[in-house]
């Protein structure tokens, strides 16, 4: 029984790895965080166990999608990844591409998606029509994403909208007319965080790897130099930009959100760039990455606590 068991446990630990669950969950901060912020208050407890639900499968939806599409080039790049010695991303704290390696078959991948992503479709049509939209979007920009590896490197205007995506249905979950120039600083505070803060370190640290594989990204287009800087521009303005927030969101405490978001945008955002700034091996990245992933998940301490002391 306790083979069997354990077997079972290691099958799951496989389906969470292609789902990439360790980073899903610290990215589940972005949405909760940007509806919070828009409303101002918690939403009924109804609307806040249906919204984890469905952005949780969304989260794992979209993140299995990813390797799905990928899967032939995931083949290609797993020979190289399988010589390393070992691995500091968040994305294979369980086993980097499981389905590339052939420790899920293909089908089951396709179906571990679809399942989880009927259930996000249910979950977000339930929240509010548009969230349901919003999230067929995501799917569809996702895979457009994965076929413009070769093809160029503004893919990453792709991934930043994407990333994006989970905000702004979050958002209308909780308010089905949102202020505009709250949903305008959001989106751009998330995308300019997703290029510096994940986007663009992880490309540097794959550089070589994505050359060998003949891809277009910017690293390897435009080169290191010209990828530090835009790291470096990006963080500082999202840093900047989620300070700024609480001057359009009606949460109230704005004080004590000023000074979360301060230590956030410090500790997870400038003294990580300011490490990796002062350390000329662009592999180092990883761990500006890693940092930088946290982010949101202290802004949502943040904008928690200052909703708590409200009811004090």
């Amino acid at each position: 029984m306790s083979v069997q068991l354990s077997a079972k446990s290691q099958q799951l630990r496989l389906y969470l790895a292609l789902s990439r669950t360790p980073h899903l969950l610290i990215d589940l901060a972005t949405p909760m965080a940007a509806a919070l912020l828009c409303l101002g208050t918690f939403p009924p407890l109804s609307t806040i166990l249906l919204g984890m639900i469905t952005v949780f499968a969304g989260y794992t939806c979209i993140y299995a999608l990813n390797d799905v599409t990928d899967y032939e080039l995931d083949r290609q790049r797993m020979g190289e990844i399988l010589k390393e010695p070992a691995c500091f991303d968040l994305d294979c704290i369980f086993v980097r591409h499981p389905l590339a390696q052939g420790l899920i078959p293909f089908a089951s991948g396709v179906i571990w998606t679809f399942f989880w992503g009927l259930i996000a479709l249910v979950g977000a049509a339930l929240l509010n029509p548009v969230c349901a939209i919003i999230f067929v979007i995501g799917a569809i920009l996702e895979a457009v994403y994965c076929r413009l590896y070769k093809v160029s490197q503004w893919k990453i205007l792709i991934a930043a909208t994407v990333k994006n995506l989970g905000a702004l249905a979050a958002i209308f979950a909780v308010n089905p007319k949102p202020q505009p120039q709250l949903v305008v600083v959001v989106f751009i505070w998330i995308a300019l965080w997703e290029v510096g803060g994940q986007n663009i370190p992880n490309d540097l640290v794959d550089m070589q790897e994505d050359g060998r594989l003949g891809a277009r990204t910017i690293p390897v287009v435009y080169g290191p130099s010209f990828s530090v800087t835009i790291v470096f521009a990006a963080l500082i303005a999202s840093s900047v930009l989620g300070l700024g927030l609480i001057f359009l969101s009606p949460l109230k405490m704005k004080g004590v959100y000023v000074a979360g978001a301060i230590l956030s945008g410090l500790f997870f955002l400038l003294i990580p760039l300011r490490r990796f700034l002062s350390n000329d091996d662009a592999s180092k990245a990883i761990n500006l990455f890693n940092q930088a992933s946290l982010y949101p998940l202290g802004i949502l301490t943040t904008t928690v606590f200052c909703i708590l002391l409200q009811y004090i």
